[in-house]
């Protein structure tokens, strides 16, 4: 989910720094010459293998003519797919995070500054002196985000938007965006494929998918699920944002072959009443358990208080049973750890004795 009630405008490089900008734009135009980067040999590597490299990336044309030794990410997700890919010395920024790093990746995030826990501003980003930008969500990379894409193309910085957030998606409206048709993992592999040979290791690439199609197979095999349903709560106790058919929970519920309860909308995280929450009643709520502070009820422990003491949902089939299954943003997020969510929710509909 990409964006929330206090998201606002980050302003723009200051004019006193306009000078420093026009410099910064040309070194970076010029692939960042040698003062303050990584060694060249990556580079030099990496043109070897097939640089520049040329990407239709959500109605952009992306061209990376250099292995990148100085990118930043800027949603949580992005970051993670870099750390996996082991790209940690080649990063020199993350911001916008929901959650913990991914287990496993604690020390090489520790290595890699973050800009800000939300959107840092443009001037920011800016001074880590980048040479290449990625984002999870178009928002991130719009007008209420850090900056459009544009604005980084004029300082010769380019930047990669994860098509998960544009492929087959339609985001003209005010919400978190409509589905046009059903996300899958193949997407969220392709994105990890892009990235991996925007930074010339397209075989680290191979391995991390290979690894995460195998735990998709292992968590479904041997169990048939049809008969449950699901419910999925990001955040909010006011409003609730709950997923609709087709984005990532869409992924861990047609993997799984259950049924979310609001699959009858194509909307991402739509709005709904808590009536409505408890009028479809679901077998299981999957929740996630947010670190940050954006909305009400983010935490999973906060999300379960509200339910077990609202008099509308506190007689809900899952809540009476207390069939919670406690999720990171993460992996209701459309990443890599949106296999984590298949996992976690394969595993409590066994043991809540819903499989068959």
């Amino acid at each position: 989910m990409s964006r929330d009630a206090e998201d606002s405008s980050v302003p723009l490089a200051h004019p006193v720094r306009s000078a420093v900008l026009l410099v910064a734009g040309a070194l970076l135009a010029a692939g960042c010459g040698s003062g303050g980067a990584a060694p060249a040999e990556p580079a030099a590597k990496g043109a070897a293998a097939g640089y520049p490299v040329r990407l239709d990336n959500c109605g952009q044309r992306v061209e990376i003519d250099r292995a990148p030794r100085r990118a930043v990410a800027l949603d949580q997700g992005s970051a993670e797919i870099m750390l996996s890919l082991g790209l940690a010395d080649r990063m020199v920024g993350t911001a916008t995070w929901t959650d913990p790093v991914l287990k496993g990746l604690e020390k090489a995030n520790a290595t890699v500054p973050r800009l800000a826990d939300r959107y840092p501003s443009f001037e920011k980003v800016l001074d880590t002196e980048p040479d290449f930008v990625s984002a999870s969500f178009l928002y991130t990379l719009g007008k209420g985000g850090v900056a459009p894409r544009e604005q980084f193309a004029k300082l010769g910085v380019p930047t990669y938007l994860s098509p998960t957030d544009c492929v087959g998606k339609d985001n003209s409206g005010d919400g978190d965006g409509v589905r046009t048709r059903p996300l899958t993992m193949d997407t969220v592999y392709g994105e990890i494929h892009d990235l991996a040979r925007v930074f010339g290791v397209p075989e680290r690439g191979e391995k991390l998918v290979g690894e995460l199609r195998a735990r998709v197979e292992k968590a479904r095999a041997g169990a048939d699920f049809g008969d449950a349903s699901v419910m999925y709560w990001f955040s909010d106790s006011q409003g609730p944002y709950m997923a609709g058919c087709c984005g990532a929970p869409g992924i861990v519920s047609g993997t799984l072959g259950v049924r979310n309860v609001f699959d009858d909308t194509k909307e991402e995280w739509p709005q709904i009443n808590w009536e409505t929450v408890a009028d479809r009643d679901p077998d299981v709520l999957v929740i996630a358990d947010l670190t940050r502070k954006a909305q009400s009820a983010e935490s999973a422990a906060k999300k379960i208080e509200f339910l077990e003491s609202h008099p509308v949902t506190r007689n809900m089939t899952a809540v009476k049973n207390k069939r919670y299954v406690i999720l990171s943003g993460q992996a209701m997020n459309p990443t890599l750890r949106t296999v984590e969510g298949i996992e976690k929710v394969a595993a409590a509909l066994r043991t809540y004795g819903l499989a068959k």
